[in-house]
C-alpha cells in the first residue's frame, strides 16, 4: 500500500526528479508517496543508483498495481462556495506516477541515476 505523509509540510513544496537525460516536476505529498513506493524511506532529497532502479521500478508499479485508483492524492482546501464551483476531478496517485515510470524506464536504458530535491 502507498502510504501518505504530510510530515513537515512536504505537501507545499515541489519535487523536482532528475536523471541525466530530463526533469520532472511533482506537488510533495504525492512525489514522497511515490519514492516510497519505490522503496526509499521518502527523505528529500534523495537518489537511487541506475543499478538499484529496475528494482525500484517494479516495487513502484507493484505497489501501484496493488493501490489500483483507490488511492487519490488530497484534493486542495475547498473554499465555502464550492457549490458554486465544479469539484476538480479527483487524479489517482496511479496517474501522477506515468511520468514518474517513464523516467525510470528511461534511465534504466540509459543507466542512468536518479535524484530527487525540493524543487
Amino acid at each position: 500500500m502507498i502510504a501518505r505523509s504530510n510530515a513537515g509540510g512536504i505537501s507545499s513544496v515541489i519535487v523536482k526528479f532528475s536523471t541525466r537525460f530530463g526533469v520532472l516536476t511533482m506537488h510533495g505529498e504525492a512525489a514522497i508517496a511515490l519514492v516510497r513506493a519505490m522503496g526509499h524511506t521518502g527523505t528529500v532529497p534523495g537518489a537511487i543508483l541506475a543499478a538499484d532502479l529496475p528494482d525500484a521500478l517494479a516495487r513502484l508499479e507493484h505497489a501501484i498495481e496493488v493501490a489500483g485508483d483507490s488511492n487519490p492524492t488530497p484534493a486542495p482546501p475547498q473554499d465555502d462556495d464550492e457549490d458554486e464551483r465544479e469539484r476538480e476531478p479527483v487524479i489517482t496517485l496511479r496517474t501522477r506516477a506515468v511520468p514518474l515510470t517513464d523516467m525510470l524506464r528511461t534511465a534504466i536504458a540509459r543507466d542512468s541515476d536518479l535524484m530527487w530535491e525540493r524543487g
